[in-house]
Parts: C-alpha cells; sequence; structure tokens
C-alpha cells in the first residue's frame, strides 16, 4: 500500500534550486531531473524500505536513495513518508 508523501520546505526548495541550476544551460535536461527524481519519490511511497539507511544518521527510519550524483533522503514515519532533502553526494548532511 502506497504511502502519504509529504515533502519538506527544505526538499522541496533543494529541488527547485537545482532544477535551476541545471537549467542554466539546459531546461530540457532539468525538467528530466525533475521527472525522475518525482520517479523515484512515488516509488519511494510503495516500497519505503528499498532504500539505505543514511550512514551519517544510522537511524533505521531515515534513508536514501542515490538518483545520479543526487541523494534523495527520506524519513519513514508510521503513516506517511517525508522527503526531507535532496543534495548532491559531495555535500555533507546536516541537521535533517
Amino acid at each position: 500500500m502506497d504511502q502519504k508523501l509529504i515533502w519538506s520546505p527544505k526538499a522541496a526548495s533543494h529541488l527547485d534550486d537545482t532544477c535551476k541550476f541545471i537549467a542554466q544551460d539546459s531546461p530540457f535536461y532539468a525538467s528530466l531531473f525533475a521527472k525522475r527524481i518525482l520517479e523515484i519519490v512515488e516509488f519511494i511511497s510503495s516500497f519505503p524500505l528499498i532504500g539505505r539507511i543514511v550512514p551519517e544518521y544510522n537511524q533505521e527510519n531515515l534513508r536514501e536513495r542515490i538518483y545520479k550524483s543526487y541523494r534523495i533522503v527520506y524519513r519513514q514515519k508510521k503513516y506517511s513518508i517525508e522527503i526531507v532533502a535532496i543534495v548532491h553526494c559531495a555535500r555533507l548532511i546536516k541537521n535533517i
């Protein structure tokens, strides 16, 4: 059963900022990037345990999926999945 998806304001901002950055060189690839991220997030709602545990935090309910060089970090809650961050793999994850 699909769980309800919730986007944190921070995660939504991360996605928007990343797409704007990619769009400076290619609006097409920015759109493709956003589409793929949204597909992965939808898949997570059906299979929340598919992601690995975020190594920096080592908490069972905080997981991530990798797409290209980006980490899609999400928190599994009782009845929902919260997308908490979308960050480049080279960046450290702070204050999740």
